[in-house]
């Protein structure tokens, strides 16, 4: 199969900034003796990846009215789960797609292309230039192209359905251990004396407990992120986001580019833009947000958005601020943490007023890697924060419930039974998960050593290019094991996770690539909670992103993958 993915490859970057590039190439297939590049679209029966394309046709209306009025032919349908369903397919329409991707015809790839391209300048869907410096400043100065898939990733409806109908319950299974304040003081207890970063987050969490500080009002923005392993054909969760999950913003601009590309070639590809979901989750993560404003119960208070100096990824954010200022007409500012230490009062009833602004909600997009704590200042703003009436997301609580150690920590038998009531969402939630093991378990720190091929050691960090893979998994454990230290606390062992390669375009600085890749679906949630009444419990839209099969890490923004959208067979 060649170089095949692991887990969490695409999923370690769900939050950071800087997008590096990928080698660009001619839009000339690389050869891959053992892939089948001319297979038809109709024989893909697993994830595989399709990609071209085209405009949709768009009118002058502006881009929030279409993340506020999804289109009928595609919506997702309001259900307990959040919604996974299609309306108002055309069940006559048997589309015969073309053959496999990189058999399509050039012309019809170039003119896909030059329409992908002159799309994502007039709708938004752009990053900063890594090449000029003030572009993670100052908007819109150094504005190219996001990378992107040309076509959408071929992927089974049922499969999403399972994705989505999954989001609620790790919702409300997020809040739950959330809760448990011992729980995640124990289980990260021989995390805490290892690595530094994830020390300070409990100290802040012990001092909130020490205290008796509560949050009534709990907002969760999460993303859970999932690959199909073809060797055993389930759905496996390679982690759950709880802190700066990133895209949603772009990620909904993706899907209405390929919607508007298969509206546009759609016939000559054999593809219909309706199997293509309406992603809703900048709509509804500002609804979220809004809806945690108004329960704060102050119209003169602001949101605050923490993020980092340099972020090339402001774009996503801003269309995530708009749809709250034009949609809901709530305010929103945006400040670092040191910004925050320097200009933040914590006044004696617990508001927080930052610049003189009072402060009703916290969206973290910053502040899940130790770079983001460069001194004392950062720190203290962030316990400034967490002692405050101000509703946090995440909280702390909810940050270290989003860690590797607790992940693996609610795969061992009979905990989740101690957080979730249902035997039907336990189920649920454990046939999704891959295989998770603490390195105490020496058992399977032995097997890991003979086959490390199937296996990856995950730190607690998070924004890419931290994974270790392979040879250096044997090399890592040997290490540790000889050194005798607690390092081994530092880590968790996962199952890999092997997806369905496929041929693919990938668009970068305007330059199409064809290759073989593979594809990871994100599932976003939205959670909000006062007290004992459930305010939001749904799935939120969805992340689709899609990297070259011979790349282990595969982050969007950590430079390794490109945004894609799903096509549901």
């Amino acid at each position: 199969m060649g170089a095949v993915n692991s887990a969490s490859a695409l999923s370690s970057s769900a939050h950071g900034s800087s997008f590096a590039h990928l080698p660009t190439f001619s839009c000339q297939a690389r050869s891959k003796a053992n892939l089948n590049s001319s297979a038809r679209f109709s024989d893909l029966k697993r994830v595989s990846i399709s990609k071209a394309t085209g405009l949709q046709h768009s009118t002058g209306n502006s881009l929030l009215q279409n993340f506020s009025s999804p289109s009928s032919t595609m919506a997702l349908q309001p259900s307990s789960c959040g919604g996974v369903g299609m309306e108002n397919q055309d069940s006559r329409f048997s589309p015969t797609p073309v053959s496999g991707i990189h058999g399509i015809d050039q012309e019809l790839v170039d003119e896909m292309l030059y329409d992908a391209l002159v799309w994502s300048s007039l709708h938004g869907l752009v990053i900063g230039d890594r090449n000029l410096e003030r572009s993670g400043r100052i908007p819109g100065v150094g504005m190219v192209h996001a990378p992107f898939t040309l076509l959408p990733t071929i992927f089974p409806e049922s499969y999403w359905r399972q994705a989505c109908e999954l989001a609620p319950i790790f919702n409300e299974l997020v809040d739950r251990v959330s809760l448990d304040g011992n729980f995640l003081q124990d289980s990260l207890s021989r995390t805490k004396e290892v690595d530094a970063f994830t020390s300070r987050l409990l100290d802040i969490h012990l001092k909130m407990l020490q205290i008796g500080k509560k949050e009534e009002i709990r907002l969760g923005l999460h993303r859970s992120d999932y690959m199909l392993d073809e060797q055993t054909n389930l759905l496996l969760q390679i982690e759950l986001n709880t802190i700066s999950s990133s895209f949603p913003g772009l990620g909904c601009l993706v899907s209405e580019l390929h919607r508007s590309l298969l509206d546009h070639h759609g016939e000559k590809l054999g593809l219909v833009s309706k199997q293509v979901p309406w992603n809703t989750a900048v709509n509804k993560y500002a609804e979220a947000i809004a809806k945690a404003w108004a329960e704060y119960n102050n119209p003169s208070s602001v949101v605050m958005i923490i993020v980092q100096a340099e972020e090339r990824n402001m774009y996503d954010q801003h269309w995530l601020f708009h749809v709250l200022k034009e949609k809901h007409n709530v305010k929103a500012i945006r400040k670092t943490l040191a910004e925050v230490d320097a200009q933040g009062e914590l006044k004696p009833d617990g508001r927080l007023l930052v610049g003189g602004q009072e402060i009703s909600v916290i969206y973290f997009r910053a502040g899940y890697t130790p770079n983001d704590y460069p001194s004392e200042s950062e720190w203290r703003a962030r316990l400034l924060m967490e002692q405050s009436l101000a509703i946090k997301c995440p909280s702390i609580s909810y940050h270290l419930t989003g860690t590797k150690k607790i992940q693996q920590e609610l795969s061992k038998a009979g905990v989740l039974e101690r957080f979730l009531d249902e035997k039907e969402d336990i189920e649920k939630v454990r046939k999704c998960f891959a295989g998770l093991w603490s390195l105490d378990d020496q058992e399977i720190v032995l097997k890991a050593i003979g086959n490390p091929k199937l296996f990856v050691m995950k730190p607690q960090r998070e924004g890419g290019g931290n994974n270790i893979y392979n040879e250096e998994v044997k090399e890592n454990l040997l290490r540790i094991q000889k050194e005798g230290t607690q390092e081994d606390a530092a880590y968790i062992l996962m199952q890999r996770i092997f997806p369905n390669i496929s041929p693919t375009l990938l668009v970068r600085d305007g330059i199409c690539q064809k290759d073989h890749a593979i594809s990871e679906l994100g599932i976003y949630g939205a959670y909000l909670r006062n007290k004992e009444r459930v305010i939001i419990n749904e799935q939120s839209g969805y992340l689709m992103r899609t990297k070259v099969s011979s790349s282990n890490e595969g982050g969007v923004a950590a430079g390794f993958a490109v945004l894609d959208s799903i096509y549901l067979s």
